[in-house]
């Protein structure tokens, strides 16, 4: 089984050492677990997409301590795309930019772009900073999968992974993954939504673009099925949840309001705030796999703005067929 181990200097030097030895190490950003090799290393990166049966086509996130780090990976970086960094680094905010020739293409799924991000979370950014080198990571829980958001969802993933170190950050506070801009296009084009808001990003670049797809392309993420739980997933309106559940078999309900779920169905109450409802999503999913139903039903959030767009674009892609 995958090691846990606490979040601690002599663990944070344990690590930087396997890193650099060609290993590939889980940890905690605030976003979700991520997965991490040497972004340097084609070996390491290859281990990642094994471990993970990631599709090759998938890219992955170099993480960065900084903007100087980011160009050792990039480049292309305009006043515009310094000034995004600076505004929203370290933070939830990946970066598209052009691919640096050093850099091997398998750590970028093949492209000539790279997405890059500066992780808020500590423990990620003392893995940055001892190994001098960036980290690239995609979340790490097998592909296509629901994403980690503690230690132990990693560890439950990886069971049969006894060389596999889970450096536990504790429980991620975002919860979803990070926004994606892509600046390789003549606007700045959103690819994936995240907790960094479309608004945000507008009042940071001026006019942007979204074009999120449903098929995989330059950001990690955009599969239409993706985000999924081992069991099948509907969302349904509120004004429908009564008749989603008055027929079929017992299911596991992410549902807002307790009283509206009665048994034998099982009830997972979600929170009324995006924030904190995004920051529940992946670990409530997780649990409803686990209570024993055959189906999970999942009440659609009514609002559909700021994070919700994002929440909405998990759990759309989480219950695709």
């Amino acid at each position: 089984m995958a090691a846990i181990l606490p979040y601690t200097d002599d663990n944070i030097d344990l690590a930087v050492s396997m890193l650099r030895g060609g290993s590939v190490v889980a940890f905690a950003t605030e976003t979700v677990y991520g997965l991490g090799a040497n972004t340097f290393s084609e070996e390491a990166i290859a281990r990642v997409y094994e471990l993970k049966a990631r599709p090759g086509a998938n890219p992955l996130i170099a993480h960065v301590v900084d903007l100087a780090m980011a160009k050792e990976v990039s480049e292309g970086w305009t006043r515009r795309a310094t000034h995004l960094a600076g505004a929203c680094w370290p933070g939830p905010l990946t970066i598209i930019m052009h691919r640096r020739s050093s850099v091997p293409a398998r750590a970028a799924g093949g492209l000539d772009t790279i997405a890059v991000r500066s992780p808020r979370h500590p423990l990620a950014r003392g893995l940055l900073y001892g190994t001098g080198r960036p980290i690239s990571a995609p979340s790490a829980n097998r592909s296509g999968g629901v994403s980690p958001t503690t230690a132990a969802h990693v560890a439950a993933d990886y069971s049969g992974e006894s060389d596999l170190v889970v450096l536990d950050g504790g429980p991620c506070t975002v919860g979803i993954e990070s926004t994606v801009v892509d600046l390789t296009t003549p606007k700045p084009l959103v690819r994936r939504l995240g907790s960094v808001t479309i608004e945000r990003l507008a009042e940071i670049v001026g006019p942007i673009e979204v074009d999120i797809g449903s098929e995989q392309g330059a950001s990690p993420g955009t599969a239409l099925r993706h985000y999924a739980p081992k069991l099948p997933a509907t969302l349904v309106d509120a004004a429908d949840l009564a008749n989603s559940l008055a027929s079929g078999s017992p299911a596991a309900v992410l549902c807002f309001d307790a009283a509206k779920v009665e048994a034998p169905h099982v009830r997972l109450v979600m929170p009324p705030e995006a924030d904190a409802y995004a920051s529940a999503l992946y670990d409530a999913l997780r649990r409803a796999d686990g209570t024993g139903c055959t189906r999970i039903v999942i009440e659609r959030p009514s609002a559909s703005a700021g994070v919700w767009s994002a929440i909405l674009d998990r759990l759309s892609r989480a219950t695709a067929r």
